[in-house]
């Protein structure tokens, strides 16, 4: 039941995000929490990219490696790509064709996918930045902010992509990426241990406490709280009971004034973290790598976690799946995207927007993307091409395909600390409508205060 590959090398990041998921220099107002091994590229504070202030918690440590050359100078082509070494081939097949087809000089140029970002920042104004970039939606937030991204229009091509990856190049209502892979956490199954799929989580509850009770395990669902709370890991669950973090907008951007944490949703989720610390199903001092040896050698029948972590359990019978629904409601977990970006200071936007439309938009194109760096496609057709023969694409796809995409404003690098705190407080005993009313008042502090 493993079809594994590796999703990407393993790096510091999001982990608590993430953001991916620590942080490459990223827009540090959106990662969430990090974690302390590889993961995604968007991160939470230190996670996979994002503010890495309070790494409190783990989360998807992301691919953000950078280098220490010099500054880049663009290449002398009608039409630059900026891209790491892992995307780079993929990338330049379709870069060759459309240089042929249009009569152009088009030259994709391998950066370290952390240095892409910031280079852009400096090198774009200058004229010496390039016209296209591969990067993680949640690196918007500095991007925007920056004047260095241009809004794409996809109308024509939105339909073959899952919504989810388009909100998350959805920024203050315009769009600014073409996705091509989406990134989550998902549930995994021993299923020696476990043969058939719970159908709620309250049947997963009942079964993982019973193997403990019986001594057949020793740990109900490694879910990683790191000691102190994981908002990160923590989100499916909480966004099944009606939680959120932030609310949407019509126009699908996150809203910061409508902080979802003390919802009427985001209190029921809190009180049923503290049902579920006192029952024994979840553990403050479950770390990542508690959860990778415990699933890996059979003491744990489920874990909550993502790709990164697959690579662990190699000797394990295992499958990935969604989520169960916990009390009627569908778990969301954040999601990290990753897409194609055109520069504002391109020399030929006209021809960015068409290559990255025309051309990178396609099933081929995605599936050449995922050929080289197997991870979930967003567009749709190529997403169920390739999780045909690779069930652990599909388990990790359709957990992801309703998540929601890790905020990218910056008021998130402003939830992470005292988030994790009120988890780490319920988690230990502690009042959880207080300690999730008492974080919300402090988040919604901090926001104000800019």
């Amino acid at each position: 039941m493993k079809n594994w590959k590796p999703f990407l090398g393993l790096l510091l990041a999001f982990a608590l995000v993430l953001t991916a998921c620590g942080d490459d220099g990223a827009d540090e107002t959106t990662a969430a929490p990090a974690a302390t091994t590889a993961a995604p590229t968007t991160a939470a504070p230190t996670t996979t990219e994002a503010p890495a202030e309070t790494t409190t918690t783990e989360a998807p440590p992301a691919e953000e490696t950078t280098t220490t050359l010099p500054p880049v100078v663009r290449a002398d082509a009608d039409l630059v790509i900026w891209a790491d070494d892992t995307r780079t081939p993929a990338i330049q097949t379709f870069a060759d064709t459309f240089a042929a087809d249009n009569g152009l000089t088009v030259a994709v140029q391998e950066l370290g996918f952390g240095d892409i970002r910031d280079r852009l920042v400096t090198a774009g104004p200058v004229g010496e930045g390039p016209d296209i970039i591969i990067g993680a939606h949640d690196w918007l937030g500095e991007l925007v902010s920056s004047g260095v991204v241009s809004p794409l229009d996809l109308s024509a091509v939105a339909g073959d992509f899952s919504e989810a990856s388009l909100q998350a190049f959805n920024y203050e209502g315009q769009t600014y990426g073409l996705p091509y892979a989406v990134e989550n956490i998902a549930l995994i199954r021993n299923t020696d241990l476990v043969p058939d799929a719970p159908a709620t989580f309250e049947d997963l509850e009942a079964t993982a406490l019973a193997l403990v009770a019986d001594g057949t395990v020793e740990i109900p669902l490694a879910l990683q709280e790191n000691g102190n709370g994981d908002p990160f890991h923590n989100y499916p669950l909480f966004t099944a009971l009606g939680g959120y973090v932030f609310g949407l907008n019509d126009d699908g951007s996150y809203n910061p004034e409508d902080l979802g944490i003390d919802s009427d949703g985001g209190l029921v989720a809190a009180q049923a973290f503290s049902d579920w610390a006192d029952a024994g199903l979840i553990d403050v001092d479950i770390t990542y790598d508690i959860m990778t040896e415990s699933f890996g050698n059979g003491t744990a029948p489920f874990a909550i976690t993502g790709p990164w972590a697959v690579p662990s359990f190699e000797g394990v019978n295992y499958v990935v799946e969604p989520i169960p629904s916990v009390d009627g409601g569908e778990p969301r977990p954040f999601i990290a995207v990753q897409g194609f970006m055109v520069s504002a200071f391109a020399e030929n936007p006209l021809f960015a927007q068409t290559f990255v439309l025309d051309f990178m938009s396609t099933q081929e194109a995605q599936e050449a993307i995922f050929a080289a760096d197997p991870r979930p496609p967003a567009h749709k057709a190529a997403f169920d091409a390739v999780a045909a023969g690779n069930a652990d694409i599909q388990g990790f796809g359709l957990s992801g395909q309703n998540g929601y995409p890790m905020p990218a404003i910056p008021a998130m690098g402003s939830v992470w600390s005292a988030w994790t705190d009120a988890y780490q407080l319920v988690l230990t005993g502690s009042d959880p409508v207080q300690s999730f009313t008492d974080a919300a008042d402090q988040i919604r502090t901090l926001i104000a205060g800019g």
